[in-house]
């Protein structure tokens, strides 16, 4: 259903209409009537549009618009910032792309019952809807336009599908959590990038990765390994020739103790280039400056005549535009053993070295905040502005000093507390030299894979990050019990990791924004329901003496225990006992992620039966318990 209304009085009420049993869709355009009387919402829908992804129309006239948490994709005039027509769609947008004759927009939208909606591009107007999986991520479409390849981020794989016909044509397995996509111009190899690294967190070395997909066999072709502490990998973006792809992604320093900021001393911010042909890495550049940082990479795109790569930076609100030529050609000097201007003196050096950027790049402060993706029309940079709700642009042909601009995509609506708390947290402005956000280690309020050597329970024991969900719900706070309430935590990561005193209603927000976070679905149940073996698991988690410590409904009994866990001068020490909500989404496990796996928590790591009675467990029965609790 396609409707057109002017008033926001009228919305609201076609809204209530159309939310009654049996009408199971609501598609509304709404007019630029609307747009000057107001932005009408149903109670219940989520009051900010938070744009996520941008896209623009082949001849860069109309730019459309993912607009996430309010689940729409607006159409945007390029010229004049001013939205044409927004249309609801099913749920959360994560991303979008453009079908190749410019004709059809695909939308994924969705949460653990992921979709994709394909619009026209003229209209908006929801044609038809084709079922992806869990959180579909990151779009990108054949250059012949009959296949579409979809990130499905909790399902760790891409699906091939044929979006015309309606129907998936395989699934391709990569590393963890696929949230950007790439295609070669001539199709034939899809890059991917997965947000987080897999395995174990005390290993030497610990990365996310590029997966290469060889799109003719429909299977991994190369695994492209990123620099030892790599994480939260958000963008990728292909050379207008086509032989280099560049990856945004935060590049943790997690090998160090935490005693400091000074030159990236902790968390650095990178980009990383790789020869699209031989699928290998050439080397990663930091975006940083020697004294200030530039947090949380995210959107990445190349400019058709080969000029500029463009890197959004959320934590600073910021984007860096960067001299392309100049800079391959400086990794090629350097690569053949030349001697280049900056720190580095052969290239091992260049992913630590703050300063090899120094005249490629400009760095250009942004009038909105919270930048995500980025799209080039010519000369003119777009931005999707995720907290103020607007788009940002920047012509790169300006004669001197680089200046932004931000149009509005909807009227102004002041932030809640829980809202102004996500800002805070995600703002590395709250940081000494903004090196890093709390999302930095926590992307999503959630995890980053690694250990990290925090100060607070001494030196020398790193311990694995932590889910931010019910932390307020779970006390004690950190894996050893140290704060007694994670309103202690939030005030001494203020202090002690982004090593700045700031007022005390931030940190009120930001609790308040922890206290609002909610699990996801688990991608281990079959919709809302366990699985078989789940339900066989759920038997083996009581008989096994799992629900001892670990009760419904929070799944913690907040008590400490000595579980035989420790190690060196911890041997022997009792550790807080963690909720089991949403485990499938934190691995690896136990304080020091030893564990890969939930499986390896249950066998491997539990020889003497100290945190459940596991051993005489059948490996079918290990599994059906990893299984139930991988559900949670």
């Amino acid at each position: 259903m396609h409707v057109r209304l002017t008033s926001p009085r009228v919305v609201g009420a076609f809204v209530r209409t159309a939310c009654r049993p049996g009408w199971w869709r609501v598609e509304i355009c709404l007019s630029l009537c609307l747009w000057a009387g107001g932005w009408a919402r149903a109670a219940d829908t989520e009051q900010y549009l938070s744009p996520v992804a941008i896209a623009a129309s082949p001849d860069g006239a109309t730019l459309f618009v993912a607009a996430g948490t309010a689940g729409r994709v607006l159409i945007v005039d390029a010229a004049s910032g001013q939205v044409w027509s927004a249309t609801a769609l099913g749920g959360h947008a994560n991303a979008l792309a453009l079908a190749p004759d410019g004709t059809r927009l695909i939308v994924a939208t969705g949460e653990a019952s992921g979709q994709i909606e394909v619009c026209d591009a003229r209209s908006g107007r929801v044609e038809r809807l084709v079922r992806a999986g869990h959180t579909p991520s990151a779009l990108a479409v054949s250059p012949d336009g009959l296949r579409l390849y979809v990130a499905n981020r909790f399902n760790h794989d891409v699906s091939v599908i044929d979006w015309k016909g309606g129907r998936e044509l395989g699934r391709i397995p990569v590393v963890r959590e696929p949230v950007a996509l790439v295609l070669t111009p001539d199709g034939r190899r899809l890059f991917v990038g997965n947000h987080l690294p897999a395995g174990r967190a005390d290993a030497a070395e610990i990365a996310a990765a590029i997966t290469v997909i060889d799109t003719e066999r429909l299977e991994p072709a190369a695994q492209i390994q990123l620099p030892n502490g790599s994480t939260a990998v958000r963008g990728l973006a292909m050379s207008g020739d086509g032989e280099i792809v560049y990856a945004t992604h935060g590049l943790g320093r997690y090998q160090m103790p935490t005693t400091q900021l000074d030159r990236g001393w902790m968390n650095t911010s990178a980009l990383s280039v790789i020869d699209a042909a031989k699928a290998e890495r050439i080397n990663t550049v930091l975006v940083d400056d020697v004294d200030l940082g530039a947090a949380n990479p995210w959107g990445v795109a190349c400019s058709s005549d080969g000029r500029w790569i463009v890197v959004s930076h959320a934590g600073t609100h910021e984007v860096s535009i960067i001299d392309q030529p100049g800079l391959i050609e400086k990794l090629r000097r350097i690569g053949a053993g030349e001697r280049v201007d900056g720190a580095s003196l052969s290239s091992e050096d260049v992913p630590n070295d703050l300063s090899f950027l120094v005249g490629l790049r400009r760095r250009v402060n942004l009038s909105g905040e919270g930048p995500r993706g980025v799209v080039l029309v010519g000369e003119r940079l777009f931005v999707a502005e995720y907290y103020s709700d607007s788009l940002g642009l920047l012509d790169l042909a300006t004669a001197g000093p680089l200046r932004a601009k931000s149009f509005p995509l909807g009227p102004a609506v002041a932030p809640t507390q829980a809202r102004r708390g996500e800002m805070l947290f995600n703002d590395a402005r709250l940081c000494f030299q903004h090196w890093q956000s709390c999302a930095s280690c926590h992307p999503d309020a959630r995890v980053d894979g690694l250990n990290w050597d925090l100060l607070n329970d001494g030196l020398g024991n790193p311990k694995n990050t932590k889910n931010m969900l019910l932390s307020h719900e779970t006390p004690p706070a950190m894996i050893m019990g140290v704060r007694e309430t994670a309103e202690d935590a939030v005030r001494a990561g203020i202090r002690h990791i982004q090593f700045l005193v700031r007022p005390e209603e931030e940190a009120v927000a930001i609790d308040v924004y922890l206290k609002n976070l909610r699990p996801g679905l688990s991608p281990h149940r079959q919709g809302k329901d366990l699985s078989a073996a789940a339900q066989r698991g759920q038997q083996i988690f009581q008989r096994a003496g799992c629900a001892e410590c670990h009760p419904p409904p929070l799944y913690t009994d907040l008590r400490r225990h000595d579980v035989g866990t420790g190690t060196g001068r911890e041997q022997g020490k009792s550790m807080d006992t963690p909720t089991l909500i949403e485990c499938w989404r934190t691995a690896p496990y136990l304080h020091d992620g030893r564990a890969a796996t939930m499986r390896d928590v249950l066998g491997e790591a539990n020889p003497d039966d100290r945190h459940g009675r596991t051993s005489g467990l059948t490996p079918i029965e290990l599994s059906d318990l990893a299984e139930y609790v991988l559900s949670l």
